[in-house]
């Protein structure tokens, strides 16, 4: 079975009722500013398309990890501020999810507007462990909708998830997988399934062990797979090297060891750093060197050194294999690029990426705000994913639950 579609949903009519979206306002915060709005913008065109229809629009999303219980830090209301900035429709935020508030103000919806509804996570049957609290949590945001109700899932961000409002609401309300959900599996299909050659993966981030199942799955898929970030500090030490106070994990030290031998064998190769960035300290104005990467405790730092980027040499041989590729998938900034001097590696890849002829997908979470932060617009590049984890549990080739639902 294939999901129903958005369009399908259009074309039976939406005048008059009430349609529930999961989007994803998952955005980052600077106390009440949004910092980062890409998944809000993301989530605009299938509301739009929903108010041009005449629908009673509630939006479900989370933000953070709340405990089960409203927190004010976790409020949606700086996300819905800045979602009702960018629309061209009336947008409300209800005080609770399926309260009194919600409850009220989505029976006094009319034709064309938008009412998100609270937190999901503020509820602790949206992520609970047991079937049937979740599925009544889900009834009760069903209930919202009235006698002839539908339910779209658009936020890709979430579909790895087997929550409340992603996967026991598909099992109730007639479900319809939003634009912005199909775009991202199309995307992820062409990474999977024959990518035009050469298959560059760039994998950053700080832990290897985030990355375990991914880089296991694309052994043998991708030709080259360049690393970065954190992680690299594992390989290095994989390779025999000396890494001073710089992010290791050492249980993961044979594993690496593993994958090495294995890509070899497999037509895949491992492209690590030659040169890296070390400085005194984790801080912005810490002092800093580059060194080579088989020489990270003869620094003026010592063993005390930590690295916290990749060097300009291994940048540039980064750039190169990137501008020369057909397919390039990037998951993970490759140093601290939220420190200034520690951006230039980040910046590198980012521009290359920019420069290929080659389709060009950027992995979500920390690298689309990356690219954002320095300065990068999103058209520059062929796709930028507005789900990390989720990206990435589909790259390890793992059931996602918000997806298999629609196909029900």
């Amino acid at each position: 079975m294939t999901s129903h579609t958005l369009n399908e949903l259009l074309a039976e009519g939406v005048r008059g009722r009430h349609v529930l979206v999961r989007s994803d306002l998952n955005v980052p915060l600077d106390g009440s500013s949004v910092t980062d709005d890409g998944r809000i913008r993301a989530s605009l065109p299938v509301l739009q398309k929903l108010v041009d229809g005449g629908a009673r629009v509630l939006v479900s999303a989370h933000l953070g990890r709340p405990k089960g219980a409203p927190e004010e830090k976790y409020s949606l209301k700086p996300a819905v501020d800045r979602l009702a900035e960018l629309a061209g429709f009336p947008v409300s935020l209800a005080a609770d999810t399926v309260g009194a508030s919600a409850q009220d103000l989505s029976a006094k919806l009319a034709d064309g507007e938008v009412l998100v509804l609270e937190n999901v996570r503020f509820d602790p049957r949206e992520t609970s462990k047991d079937d049937a609290e979740r599925q009544a949590f889900a009834a009760e945001l069903a209930a919202l909708t009235g006698e002839n109700g539908a339910y779209v899932d658009d936020a890709f961000g979430a579909v790895h998830r087997k929550h409340a409002s992603v996967y026991d609401i598909a099992t109730i309300l007639p479900s319809y997988q939003g634009d912005l959900v199909r775009t991202e599996v199309e995307v992820l299909q062409k990474l999977t399934v024959s990518p035009e050659r050469p298959y560059v993966v760039v994998l950053g981030g700080s832990k290897v062990s985030d990355k375990l199942a991914v880089i296991d799955n694309l052994i043998g898929k991708a030709d080259t797979l360049l690393v970065g970030g954190g992680m690299l500090f594992t390989f290095l030490a994989a390779a025999g090297y000396k890494v001073g106070s710089s992010l290791l994990e050492e249980d993961q030290i044979p594993v690496v060891q593993d994958y090495l031998a294995r890509a070899e064998a497999a037509g895949s190769r491992f492209v690590v750093p030659t040169d890296v960035v070390v400085a005194s300290r984790f801080a912005a104005d810490a002092e800093h060197e580059v060194v080579p990467a088989s020489a990270i405790e003869e620094s003026a730092f010592g063993a005390s050194g930590i690295g916290l980027d990749i060097g300009p040499d291994t940048a540039a041989a980064f750039a190169e294999h990137i501008r020369g590729a057909k397919t390039v998938f990037w998951n993970g900034p490759m140093g601290v690029f939220e420190f200034e001097a520690f951006s230039q590696g980040t910046r590198a890849i980012a521009q290359a990426l920019t420069e290929t002829d080659g389709f060009t997908v950027v992995g979500g979470g920390d690298s689309a705000a990356a690219v954002r932060t320095l300065g990068f617009s999103d058209d520059q590049f062929g796709h930028i994913s507005t789900g990390g984890g989720a990206s990435l549990e589909y790259l390890e080739g793992k059931e996602l639950p918000g997806l298999s639902v629609l196909d029900r």
